[in-house]
Order: structure tokens, then C-alpha cells, then sequence
């Protein structure tokens, strides 16, 4: 089947059609995943127990960048392991907000500052296990493996540990930089921190950028080239893994934000399925509609993206565009 237009031209040689025969309309009516038995009282939990842990974050200056102060990271994540990132100061003035700013499966090798006000406090996690800081840390570096490690049960599955040490990252932020309110930004692994946000009320806001691992229902059955194919391979072999990740969907625990979310979902992602993309932006909008003029009530601001996880014409600048509309959301988060 010929692929829809413009992506026959963009991608003529793309082995899966990543819009998977959806239109905005139809990823507009894609529902989130319900929440399991227990699934707030279990994040809760992990969030209290997070407290108890002290970052004791460690600096080695690395000079100055841009408008930032940069600095070289170590800090207590979950279950003591030592991780290790990046921290950047304002260097003119005190910082007025702290940005956790997560990365996607390909790790991180360096800072990214596009979605950073040059007033933020930022510190850029490296998830166990994974970049040029973490390798041998605590999960495998191939994302595929990485992405089943711990599987076996919902206490070790490794997207949960690494949720957790988001936590764990920011109170190092804080440590350092003061008791600021909290922004997280990331994208496509970096939706982890849609599992960790919903729980720590230090964050005002929050941007999501091709969200992965959302809706495993609908996910679960499409073929994928990014780390969901590994998922859907192991499942597949092994069914009793579904009930873990039932802990672990985004667009379920998108249904506990309470605060203002920007959602940027891609109409064609052969990485990641446009749906499960969709799922984590409409259980805001869900969540929003059932709490509508009570307190703590999320907002969503939306952007469908033409494409997510490949090169295509005029993307340069969508990404220019996205990482302003981010700080803009910031700023609008902090006026309140």
C-alpha cells in the first residue's frame, strides 16, 4: 500500500507507515490506558520513599556555556547507585526556575540549552545505564535491552528506576540552586517523566516531546523501529510481562498531572506509534474535563508535530519553534 502524501515523498524508502493508518481525528479519540489496582498508592509510595535519600551531588566545573555556568554532575539516584550528568547556573543573576531536562534512548553526550530560559537552574539527568556518563550503571546501554531490564517484576523494571532517579535529580538541582519550582522537559524516553511529574508537586509545568510509552494496548500490537519492537518481542514471549507494564503507561499516569502540560505528538513516527503518542495528550485533556473549574486542574497546550524521530523538509525549523513555545510555556507556568 502506497504510503499517504507528503511522507511517500519524505520517506519513500520507510519499511512502516508511521502514521499506522491514523489521521489527527482518529489520534484525537485514542484513549488513554485505565489505571491498574494500586497504580497511584505504588507512585505515591515511591515518591515518599524518595525522600529519605540524599543527592550529596558532587560539581566539576566545565566553564561556561552560552548564558549558563556548566558543570559536570554526580548524585545519589534510586537504590544508592551513583549517576552521573550535567548542571548548569545562570551565570549573570539568580536563577528564577530549576529545568529537569530528561533525553531520549540514544542517551545524552552533552547539554542541550534550546528549551532552557537563560534564567533556569537546569540539570540534565543521565538515565542509568545509558550515555557517555552512566554506561555500565545499573542497566544495559543497548536500548533494546534496556528496555526490558527488569521486566520481571514492577519493583526493578528499569523505566520505573529511572523515573525515580528524575526525583532524585532534581533534589540535587534544589540542593544547589535553591528551593526554585521545578519545570521538567523531555522527549521520547524522556516521557518517563510523565510517571515522575504527577507526583511531586515542586513542578509547575511540564513539555513531553514525542512521548513513548504510552498506551500498551494499542502499542503492543504494532510493529515499531524504535525500543517498543523490543517490548512488543518480549511480551509476546512472555504475557505475564504485561501486567508490569501496566505501572509504567504514560497515558495513565498523564491522568494524574495537575499541572499546565505542553504535548508535542507527531502524525507520522515509525519509532514511535502516533497513538500511544496521542494517548499521553488526551488523558490531559480527559484529566482537565473531569476536573474542570476545581483546584489543581491540568491544561494542555498541543502541537502535532509532521513528523517525529526522522529528518524531513523544514524540521529545523519546527524544532526552533518547539523549544521557544517551551520556554514561553515556562514563563506562562511561573506567572500562574
Amino acid at each position: 500500500m502506497p504510503l499517504p502524501e507528503p511522507y511517500d515523498a519524505w520517506f519513500p524508502d520507510a519499511p512502516i507507515d508511521g502514521t499506522y493508518g491514523y489521521d489527527l481525528d482518529t489520534l484525537l479519540a485514542v484513549e488513554p490506558a485505565p489505571a491498574p489496582a494500586g497504580f497511584a498508592e505504588l507512585w505515591q509510595g515511591w515518591f515518599t520513599a524518595s525522600r529519605a535519600v540524599r543527592p550529596e551531588p558532587r560539581l566539576t566545573s566545565l566553564g561556561r556555556q552560552g548564558a549558563h555556568d556548566l558543570y559536570e554532575l554526580e548524585h545519589t539516584g534510586a537504590g544508592g547507585l551513583r549517576l552521573r550528568g550535567w548542571l548548569a547556573l545562570p551565570s549573570d543573576g539568580a536563577a528564577r526556575v530549576g529545568v529537569v531536562h530528561g533525553h531520549g534512548y540514544g542517551g545524552r553526550d552533552a547539554p542541550d540549552f534550546a528549551r532552557v530560559p537563560d534564567d533556569a537552574a537546569v540539570v540534565f539527568p543521565v538515565a542509568r545505564g545509558l550515555g557517555a556518563l552512566n554506561v555500565g550503571a545499573g542497566a544495559p546501554d543497548n536500548a533494546a535491552e534496556h528496555v526490558v531490564h527488569g521486566i520481571d517484576s514492577v519493583e526493578t523494571y528499569a523505566l520505573g528506576r529511572c523515573a525515580v532517579d528524575l526525583w532524585h535529580a532534581a533534589d540535587a538541582l534544589v540542593e544547589i540552586a535553591g528551593d526554585l519550582p521545578l519545570y521538567y522537559t523531555g522527549a521520547s524516553f524522556g516521557a518517563i517523566g510523565v510517571l515522575a511529574v504527577p507526583w511531586d508537586r515542586r513542578f509547575v509545568g511540564a513539555t513531553f516531546v514525542v512521548p513513548s510509552f504510552g498506551q500498551y494496548d494499542v502499542r503492543l500490537d504494532l510493529e515499531c523501529t524504535g525500543s517498543g519492537e523490543a517490548v512488543r518481542r518480549y511480551v509476546a514471549e512472555h504475557p505475564e510481562a504485561r501486567d508490569v507494564l501496566r505501572y509504567f503507561d504514560t497515558s495513565t499516569a498523564a491522568g494524574y498531572l495537575r499541572v499546565p502540560v505542553r504535548c508535542e505528538c507527531a502524525l507520522w513516527d515509525a519509532a514511535v506509534p502516533p497513538p500511544g503518542q496521542f494517548a499521553v495528550a488526551n488523558a490531559v485533556t480527559a484529566a482537565a474535563a473531569a476536573r474542570a473549574g476545581g483546584s489543581a486542574c491540568p491544561t494542555l497546550e498541543l502541537e502535532a508535530l509532521p513528523a517525529g524521530h526522522a529528518d524531513y523538509p523544514g524540521d529545523q525549523d519546527v524544532d526552533a519553534r518547539a523549544a521557544l513555545a517551551t520556554r514561553a510555556h515556562i514563563a506562562r507556568c511561573l506567572a500562574g
